[in-house]
């Protein structure tokens, strides 16, 4: 599996507004079929700041980032970014979430 985090810093101005703006790509990354999740959250910290947490099969992501709605990702989203944004990509062992070990909820 490829697990793939992504920090955006988003421009103030357009940081209330980004899960509109980025629904589109959103939506259609989720109907890939190599997609197994594809989830933003915005930083406690930094209101200004979203990162997306997206997992896709091992033969997934290089149909991802080669798709159209990932080009058009390309030329529109750098209008609403202060900065380039920060990943973290690696394959790892497994094929999705698995319970958390270290804390249990009964």
């Amino acid at each position: 599996m490829i697990l793939i985090v992504v920090k955006f810093p988003i421009k103030p101005e357009h940081a209330d507004d980004w899960p509109q703006i980025s629904r589109e790509f959103t939506e259609a990354t989720r109907a890939e079929p190599g997609n197994k999740w594809f989830e933003w959250s915005r930083s406690v910290e930094d209101p200004n700041t979203y990162v997306v947490v997206e997992a896709f099969d091992d033969d997934g992501a290089e149909a991802h980032v080669t798709s159209d709605h990932f080009a058009r990702m390309q030329q529109e989203f750098p209008q609403y970014l202060t900065a380039t944004p920060q990943i973290v990509s690696r394959q790892v062992d497994g094929d999705g979430w698995e319970r958390m070990g270290e804390l249990q909820v009964d």
